[in-house]
């Protein structure tokens, strides 16, 4: 590693609340319910989230969604450059996604930057984190750079990662959905009829949120862990409201929900493997969990 090398972090609330500095570049994505069986309350996971860059100088930046009403608002805290994302606002100044464009707003003149179908990623949670990516990066490269980067990419390990196909079936892992908020995102990657496994550790987070989602994008709800009552109860409720309801089986291993998912998947359907759960009532972290379901798969 050399002294010109950037290195790239994704800390968490747990380390960041201790944190007395603040790096030179930093970026909060949203901030929603999580972790909440760690922290004594959201106020204090949201005051652990902003020490990214609460002793930042004027000649740091910190990068912050527009679009969600913590982080907006905290940008009144920063004493760096802010710099927005946003994807629902053609803010003045920032990097934006407009319908299927990504564009950079300076001053209230925007420049095309690159196209959507260009990206190899599902979903509208990753035009949103390039985004953040070209914000943060827009001060050390150069944007050919970045748009050559961005087309090659082709995701991380456990984040809506496909698997493979079996019987015109797509299989992806996405076991890094570990909140709502993430599996929410998940969901709305995809146009196909979806058969979901959910369930795992209880952070006490609420899932009445993405009972909607669930009732709108999947056929068939697999569930297992601790949570699978609660979840299974939140899409209950909403699906009362709405007159509607989901096929919804409960199982105790995620063998057994694999060959549940592949007995009720159809040719052209998706399974996704999303948990809006943590993993340790089952598996030491994420990953484990991600690695087991995608060896399951690959031995159907």
């Amino acid at each position: 590693m050399k002294s010109e090398d950037y290195i790239v972090l994704e800390l968490s609330s747990f380390q960041l609340m201790n944190m007395n500095i603040s790096p030179k570049i930093s970026v909060i994505t949203n901030i929603s319910p999580n972790h909440l069986n760690v922290h004594s309350s959201y106020e204090e996971y949201i005051d652990a989230k902003k020490n990214i860059f609460k002793n930042q100088t004027r000649d740091d930046i910190v990068v912050l969604n527009y679009d969600n009403d913590i982080t907006r608002e905290a940008s009144k805290e920063a004493e760096g450059r802010v710099i927005f994302f946003s994807s629902k606002t053609k803010i003045d100044d920032g990097i934006i996604l407009d319908e299927d464009v990504i564009k950079e707003c300076n001053d209230r003149i925007r420049r095309h930057i690159m196209n959507t179908k260009d990206v190899l990623l599902r979903g509208k949670h990753n035009y949103e984190n390039i985004c953040a990516a070209i914000a943060a990066t827009k001060t050390l490269v150069d944007i050919d750079t970045q748009i050559e980067a961005i087309k090659e990419f082709t995701g991380v390990e456990h984040r809506i990662e496909f698997i493979r196909e079996i019987d015109e079936v797509k299989w992806y892992n996405d076991s890094i959905g570990t909140s709502p908020t993430r599996t929410i995102a998940g969901l709305n990657s995809f146009e196909e009829p979806i058969v979901l496994i959910a369930g795992g550790y209880d952070k006490h987070l609420d899932y009445a949120p993405m009972a909607k989602p669930v009732l709108d994008n999947v056929k068939t709800l697999i569930l297992m862990g601790q949570t699978a009552e609660k979840i299974f109860l939140a899409v209950k409720e909403e699906g009362e409201k709405e007159n509607k309801k989901v096929d919804t089986y409960m199982c105790d291993t995620l063998e057994e929900a694999a060959r549940l998912a592949k007995k009720f998947a159809e040719p052209g359907d998706v399974i996704l493997f999303s948990p809006a759960s943590a993993s340790f009532d089952m598996f030491r972290n994420f990953e484990e969990r991600g690695k087991k379901f995608k060896e399951i798969v690959n031995n159907i």
